[in-house]
């Protein structure tokens, strides 16, 4: 899948509100009441993340966890990460 320009890359950010960009990553930290809503959210990420065949690395400290996207095998970020994102977060 090809890389995406950092023109499209910006737009795609601008309609997802907390994501950021880090180099060729998008991230966003999201914060929960409790561990067990956090791996919850977690849990409903992950199966998200094998219908699309696209995986996010978490990153899970109590309340707080930190997904973060990018498409590793084509070295950036693609259609793919944001496809996913909006999955994440409708």
């Amino acid at each position: 899948m090809p890389l995406l320009d950092d023109s499209t890359v910006d737009r795609e950010l601008a309609a997802l509100p907390g994501w950021q960009r880090d180099g060729v990553r998008i991230t966003r930290l999201y914060t929960f009441a409790s561990f067990a809503d956090a791996i919850a959210f977690v849990n409903r990420v992950a199966a998200l993340a094998e219908a699309a065949d696209h995986h996010p690395d978490i990153h899970v400290a109590y309340d707080k966890v930190r997904l973060t996207l990018w498409s590793h095998d084509s070295g950036g970020l693609t259609e793919r990460d944001f496809r996913l994102a909006r999955r994440i977060d409708p």
